[in-house]
């Protein structure tokens, strides 16, 4: 496959960018994340309660959770893309949960009642979340616990059959991966030449401190969705000496300011590649001490290497049990996160606001009720006229 030169990439990367958001209704919602702030600038969000300030995902869609490991090889199901934190209303995270979740039952053709169930698992989940005792985990569900095994049984060949194909000191070009330019290559080179470079890399369990690191290959990244169009680059190292290479597969991100509203006067750092590393470490600890942020190019980027377990978890063809199952469990990853960054005495203020404002027919908030169905009218009106839009011209 022939790759555009890379003054030549914004408009392939627009026209990939929604034809992935015309696949589905769901693939729509997890693109289109910018629809889904404006909203909560109209008067139907600004409705919604106010949560005590913490740092949240801002874009807590189902995706955007799954399993991920950590600098000593654990394992376990976090946030997992956190381009859009802030620190913001954890209510902001548990609306975009909902109608990802309630876009995901509509996938699977559920039953509208299916998605009111799911809802009100959710917020069991999620509330449960602070009142657990943190070395006690929750029962994952099926597909979860399908996910972690994946995970768990990963390695780097997998990881490398995915990301570049083959088993080769070289990333590919072609549909994945294009070619960079003479100023990009030059940065990277400088970049992976650093300090911070080699000590991020040479942290993981079972490297050494006085490991080489060896520069291999670049190329730039095309990746996601929302984010298409942004600065992204895969690096190809090798970590150790040449009788005995580790590979090791950077992803090099741009950082740009985030769309999530955020709590007015919020302490942030104002690089956005900072504010990510640092809302990473406090939401998924494991996920943001292997992350770095740096400056390149005259851009912010975040820097993390990718590991075999880090993976996006699918919720494919749910059946009614498993999607509540789903439902309460991710809303409880997200709960954790949360509580962490509150005492005792804000989780209890937090939770009693939530169990508030329930009628005699649905065990969950109506302001949650009322924003997903809402929300999911107007993201199937949007994505319908998106198709119509960008999928007919293809």
């Amino acid at each position: 496959m022939k790759t555009p030169r890379p003054a030549a990439r914004l408009e392939p990367l627009e026209q990939l960018r929604n034809l992935k958001m015309a696949r589905s209704a769901h693939a729509y919602v997890r693109g289109s994340t910018v629809q889904f702030y404006e909203w909560l600038q109209s008067q139907s969000g600004r409705r919604l309660p106010s949560g005590p300030p913490v740092w949240i995902c801002g874009d807590c869609h189902a995706g955007n959770l799954g399993p991920t490991g950590d600098s000593k090889g654990r394992i376990d199901i976090h946030i997992r893309d956190l381009d859009q934190t802030v620190i913001g209303n954890p209510v902001h995270d548990l609306v975009r949960l909902g109608l990802s979740l309630a876009t995901a039952a509509r996938g699977s053709d559920l039953p509208g009642v299916a998605t009111a169930r799911m809802l009100e698992e959710m917020m069991v989940g999620y509330e449960q979340a602070f009142k657990n005792d943190h070395d006690e985990e929750p029962q994952r569900p099926a597909q979860v616990k399908a996910g972690m095994r994946s995970a768990v049984q990963r390695t780097w060949k997998h990881l490398a059959q995915e990301r570049i194909e083959d088993m080769r000191p070289t990333i590919p070009l072609g549909k994945h991966f294009w070619a960079l330019s003479k100023t990009e290559r030059s940065a990277i080179k400088t970049l992976c030449a650093t300090d911070e470079i080699h000590d991020l890399v040479t942290s993981l369990k079972g490297r050494s401190g006085s490991d080489n690191v060896e520069l291999l290959d670049s190329a730039y990244w095309v990746k996601g969705c929302s984010s298409l169009g942004l600065k992204r680059y895969a690096v190809l190292l090798g970590v150790g000496d040449d009788d005995d290479q580790e590979l090791c597969l950077l992803d090099i991100k741009e950082a740009v300011a985030a769309a999530a509203p955020r709590t007015v006067r919020a302490g942030m750092p104002r690089d956005n590649g900072k504010r990510v590393v640092e809302g990473a470490r406090h939401l998924s600890p494991g996920l943001g001490n292997r992350m770095l942020a740096t400056r390149m190019l005259d851009h912010g980027f975040f820097i993390r290497e990718l590991l075999p377990q880090d993976m996006k978890l699918e919720l494919d063809q749910l059946s009614e049990t498993e999607a509540m199952r789903a439902a309460s469990y991710l809303a409880s990853v997200v709960g954790t996160a949360h509580a962490r960054q509150m005492d005792l005495s804000t989780r209890a203020a937090w939770i009693r606001e939530l169990q508030t404002n329930r009628s005699n027919t649905l065990d969950a908030p109506s302001w949650l009720w009322s924003s997903v169905v809402h929300l999911v009218g107007s993201h199937e009106q949007g994505y319908l006229e998106h198709c119509r839009r960008y999928a007919l011209q293809n």
